[in-house]
């Protein structure tokens, strides 16, 4: 399994330069690196010097690069869902339309990038894995996906099997899927069977996103007042999503001091000036080491004994914050992100009894 790396901060702070340097740097300590960039546009090749294309290649010893091409990736995950279809289906009614005819829908490019970063991870090619996307905010929601979409099935599986639409159904559930699908599943193994496999990856996603020693993030900004206050507020929306923020790259100043207070406890690097193409050393040194995301505050805490759930939540106050439970749940909306708790069978049921903010964290009594 790959570690995985993402720059997150507003855009002109030079992310995909440091991108480019943390794969370079990486890479020369023996490191099997890929660079992963989402942006289509030509600066990502142009800072390497190579032409990049939709499959992985050669830039450096130990370093492959790849420009995710999303047309390329929808035609190829088509052909997957034929694939399926034809497994399940007797007279498959989506073979005569073509990948090629397809359009990409908004939010589309995010699920096909973090499946390929899914692929290359589970290909056992790379050590570690650089995301450089087209923004900061795609980013996060696309870390976000295994959180949100496991949700959605656990939530209205759940609510199909308790409505009256779903009771009626149940005993016509059988004969149907004998009949059209030529296979037998009942009512309860229809809430489960067609997502088994997907449930299985959304579960790992979140697992792999919930632990720094997998995924985690740095936050990239410069000196300007717009960028700093930027920078803070993905720390707490990578909070939200459950992303581990292990530390501050403060690009092109050396002003460390003054940025020590507005990200504690995050640890402040400060890299120089990036000046040449062909000079990457004195960035590469100045670069901290990643694996230490590991020490950095965790999202969220669910302490049993204490009857409390911890979430850390720098940049927001208590106004900024709303807390609702449903059932098993609890949900935290902070800024213009939403998280969803499910909470462990020890808690499961019992009602919030308190909620405060206490160094920026809000903690959560049962």
């Amino acid at each position: 399994m790959a570690f995985i790396i993402t720059f997150l901060g507003k855009g002109g702070t030079g992310r995909t330069t440091v991108a480019i340097a943390a794969a370079k740097k990486l890479s020369s300590l023996g490191q099997r690196v890929l660079l992963v960039g989402q942006d289509p546009g030509p600066a990502l090749s142009i800072l390497l010097g190579a032409s990049l294309g939709g499959d992985p290649q050669d830039i450096e010893p130990n370093f492959q690069a790849v420009q995710l091409e999303t047309t390329v990736l929808l035609e190829r995950s088509w052909e997957e869902v034929k694939q399926l279809e034809a497994q399940y289906l007797r007279s498959p009614t989506l073979k005569n339309v073509y990948g090629q005819e397809l359009s990409v829908l908004p939010g589309m490019d995010s699920a096909l990038a973090l499946n390929s970063i899914r692929e290359y991870d589970k290909s056992n090619k790379y050590d570690v894995i650089i995301y450089d996307g087209n923004s900061s905010q795609e980013t996060l929601r696309m870390l976000g996906m295994p959180e949100i979409l496991s949700w959605y099935f656990r939530r209205f599986r759940q609510v199909m099997a308790d409505s009256d639409l779903g009771k009626a159904l149940s005993p016509f559930i059988q004969p149907i899927t004998t009949a059209i699908l030529n296979v037998s599943w009942t009512a309860d193994e229809l809430t489960q069977q067609p997502t088994n496999q997907s449930t299985q990856m959304l579960e790992q996603g979140k697992s792999a996103v919930a632990d720094p020693n997998r995924v985690a993030s740095y936050l990239v900004t410069s000196s300007d007042l717009a960028a700093i206050a930027t920078a803070k507020y993905f720390w707490g929306g990578a909070q939200q999503v459950g992303l581990t923020v292990g530390g501050v790259l403060l690009n092109q100043s050396s002003a460390t001091d003054a940025l020590a207070a507005e990200f504690a406890p995050l640890k402040v690097s400060a890299l120089p000036i990036h000046s040449s193409a062909d000079d990457w050393e004195t960035l590469k040194s100045a670069l901290p080491d990643f694996k230490q995301a590991a020490k950095a505050p965790r999202p969220i805490n669910i302490d049993i004994a204490a009857r409390q759930v911890r979430l850390f939540l720098p940049g927001f106050n208590k106004k900024q914050v709303k807390l609702t439970q449903y059932g098993p749940e609890v949900t935290v909306e902070a800024g213009d992100q939403r998280r969803n708790i499910l909470l462990p069978p020890q808690l499961s049921g019992q009602p919030v009894k308190g909620a405060k903010f206490q160094d920026q964290y809000l903690i959560v009594s049962f």
